[in-house]
């Protein structure tokens, strides 16, 4: 498969998915849970499941502000999840006994409080946690491919793989919104869990290419040592190498030669996660879904972006030191 032949295609393709995806998300934005913004989850199940505006309407009875309710299926019944503000004792007690009143067989099987101080803390844990990792990320990749230099430094291959990682983000965000959107999904802490997840997925798919790169790289180059004097000091000996065959042909060699194993290991993974997804439970239903879409994004990219990238800047690179000599 000619990938690289085609590279401005296959770039346009993962800027079109970028910005659709970034339109999404700031059209309908994300529907944060009460692990960032604080408040209460009451989960009831009956034997006998009452309509959805039934409970809607014995829920503003006893709490007038913001509210949202949605239906959960599990293996021990059907029932709601409602959340809410933060409730006192007394409106939680009302709350209870107004709900339990809607079906045969209810019962109330979970209850959790999240104070607004704590969501805010975990929101910020979670900003920064993100950080942490793409900077990892930058400072890993350029340690591992340090010794390359041509054609292209080692700090890039570090970058190409954070604008990636880009594309992998906000994919699944905007997967999330329209769940947020369609069905009142909320952005808890397995919403973060799932994006650091994906982020591991991903780069690690991209170095595997990149490192098939390097490999290329020495195996079609040579090198020459030369002499450099140094005034007032000891020379020092310097190595230059010369690429024997276009990067761009390399490149495109290293991603035919990993394609199949990329490809393979998504598969593998997708097929755990649609298990995971039909037999898993609600609960995890939504963090299998975003995993879902994140696998999905980061397998393409991988494979269509993060190398078409590098031998565009590495052109770019070339034709820029062209001019530069031509001027002189």
């Amino acid at each position: 498969m000619n990938i690289i032949k085609h590279k401005y295609l296959f770039i346009i393709t993962g800027l079109a998915i970028v910005f659709v995806s970034l339109a999404i998300t700031l059209i309908f934005g994300l529907r944060p849970g009460i692990d960032f913004t604080g408040g209460a989850l009451t989960e009831v199940r009956f034997e006998t499941l009452p309509e959805k505006t039934d409970v809607e309407g014995a829920v503003s009875a006893v709490i007038s502000e913001q509210f949202s309710v949605r239906q959960s299926t599990s293996d021990e019944g059907n029932g709601y999840l409602i959340s809410t503000r933060d409730l006192s004792s007394e409106e939680s007690q009302a709350l209870s006994e107004a709900v339990l009143g809607l079906g045969e067989g209810a019962e109330i099987v979970r209850y959790t409080s999240v104070g607004p101080v704590i969501g805010a803390e975990l929101a910020d844990k979670a900003v920064w946690a993100i950080g942490a990792v793409l900077i990892l990320i930058i400072v890993y990749v350029a340690f591992a491919f340090a010794g390359i230099g041509k054609p292209v430094s080692s700090w890039i291959y570090g970058f190409m793989t954070i604008v990636v990682l880009g594309h992998d983000i906000l994919v699944p965000i905007a997967a999330m919104s329209l769940l947020g959107y369609f069905i009142g999904a909320e952005a808890d802490i397995l919403f973060v869990t799932a994006l650091l997840t994906i982020l591991g997925f991903s780069v690690n798919d991209t170095i595997v290419i990149f490192d098939r790169v390097r490999e290329k790289l020495k195996e079609n180059r040579t090198e020459q040592k030369h002499t450099v004097k140094v005034v007032g000091g000891m020379d020092r000996v310097e190595t230059t190498y010369t690429l024997t065959r276009p990067f761009g042909t390399l490149v495109e060699e290293a991603i035919n030669e990993t394609m199949a194993r990329s490809i393979n290991t998504s598969l593998t993974v997708l097929f755990a996660l649609g298990a995971l997804y039909l037999f898993g439970g609600e609960v995890t239903e939504t963090f299998v879904l975003v995993l879902i879409v994140g696998v999905v994004a980061g397998a393409y990219s991988s494979i269509f972006i993060a190398s078409p990238l590098l031998v565009v800047y590495q052109e770019w690179q070339a034709k820029r030191a062209t001019t530069t000599v031509a001027k002189k």
